[in-house]
């Protein structure tokens, strides 16, 4: 595999899905869990575009719901690239609901996904670096860096407390 650097548009995935029956609770609100596996595929696709390698999930940082979306709605998802370790991907996950009638759009929430690129026989390989381009890449990729940064510290005070 090659290690050579990729930026965050190479990778980049949209996706979206009406929102049908099946997907809905008794109040017609859509479940958490369909929405949860969704972001898990976008984020996947953005990945493993970036590492053009199989790529497991290891974490997803705390998802908030800050409204209900609703049965006939159009999910809409963004996943991108926002920082790259030396095996492991952070990759942020936008999801929007459409009332498809009125046009109207709705940021319902936005979520971190960890990923690491594995081989065959599911160890850890290099990943290329990130080249964030645009201004908002950069301003995400730093936020990433700090995620990053604390979600070590914690790694590291939970085996400290275990031991």
């Amino acid at each position: 595999m090659t290690t050579k650097s990729r930026t965050v548009r190479e990778s980049q995935h949209q996706t979206s899905e009406i929102m049908m029956p099946e997907h809905a609770n008794i109040l017609g609100h859509v479940f958490g869990g369909v929405i949860l596996s969704m972001m898990d595929k976008v984020a996947a696709v953005a990945a493993i575009r970036h590492a053009r390698s199989a790529c497991v999930t290891v974490s997803i940082d705390r998802v908030d719901f800050k409204e209900p979306i609703h049965l006939g709605d159009l999910v809409l998802m963004t996943s991108s690239v926002n920082y790259v370790g030396r095996t492991s991907m952070e990759v942020g996950v936008r999801v929007e609901a459409e009332d498809m009638i009125t046009g109207r759009r709705r940021h319902t929430n936005s979520c971190y996904l960890t990923f690491v690129a594995v081989d065959r026989n599911g160890r850890p390989v290099d990943v290329p670096a990130l080249v964030p381009e645009t201004p908002d890449e950069v301003r995400r990729h730093a936020a990433a860096q700090e995620r990053r940064r604390r979600r070590l510290e914690e790694r590291k005070a939970e085996t400290a407390t275990k031991g």
